[in-house]
């Protein structure tokens, strides 16, 4: 019984701060023209190229029914392999463009 009083109670909590978060981005909205900074842009340019690359990553796994290990530990930090390689490759894919646009 107390189980589910919690999670009903972290649910209304978590409905609650969503609504919040709404309303306060909605007002500073209308005060503020924003315009995105070439930081934040090529960091959702890296996260999409690595979530594209993870997902294509997990269906090529599931189709091909490889085995991989569910984790791989870095410096003592437990990775997802699929998620790392697909980081890594995101992280360099921007150094083939360059050197691919030189020639």
């Amino acid at each position: 019984m107390y189980g589910w009083s919690a999670l009903i109670i972290i649910l209304c909590g978590t409905l609650w701060s969503l609504w919040v978060r709404a309303d306060r981005f909605r007002h500073s909205a209308e005060q503020t023209d924003t315009k995105a900074s070439p930081f934040s842009i090529a960091l959702q340019e890296l996260v999409a190229t690595a979530g594209g690359v993870y997902l294509s990553f997990i269906m090529l796994v599931a189709f091909l029914k490889l085995e991989i290990p569910d984790k791989i530990l870095l410096f003592q930090v437990a990775f997802d392999p699929l998620a790392l390689t697909a980081l890594g490759i995101a992280i360099i894919q921007p150094l083939f463009i360059k050197f691919i646009d030189k020639k």
